[in-house]
């Protein structure tokens, strides 16, 4: 399956995985492992694992060919409207060679990325 991976720089990476698996209960099974820093979100029709590191919160996305940039869009969305304040950007990049979208602010729906 293609994966598509992000990391997004931040001084509060756990905060920030602990709140993305909580605003996307909803739509995934969620989990959030606070002693390993890592987690992840079950979709429909993808996975995605996430890592807090020093610094930083590492996003991976997989999914069948024609899924990658709906699962980017929701966690890369999600995470850029509920951290408005510290303005994260999520730019996505695609193990295929395919550009991933970027996520800058949340009024941006979107961007090709590279």
């Amino acid at each position: 399956m293609p994966r598509s991976q992000a990391r997004v720089v931040t001084d509060r990476p756990h905060r920030c995985a602990r709140q993305l698996a909580a605003h996307l209960g909803g739509l995934a099974r969620t989990g959030w492992d606070e002693e390993a820093a890592e987690g992840r979100l079950v979709f429909q029709d993808g996975t995605g694992p996430l890592a807090a590191t020093d610094g930083a919160l590492l996003l991976t996305v997989e999914a069948p060919d024609d899924r990658p940039a709906r699962l980017e869009d929701v966690a890369g969305g999600h995470l850029v409207r509920f951290g408005a304040r510290d303005e994260p950007v999520v730019a996505w990049h695609r193990d295929t060679g395919e550009p991933g979208t970027d996520r800058r602010g949340a009024g941006d729906p979107g961007t090709p990325g590279a």
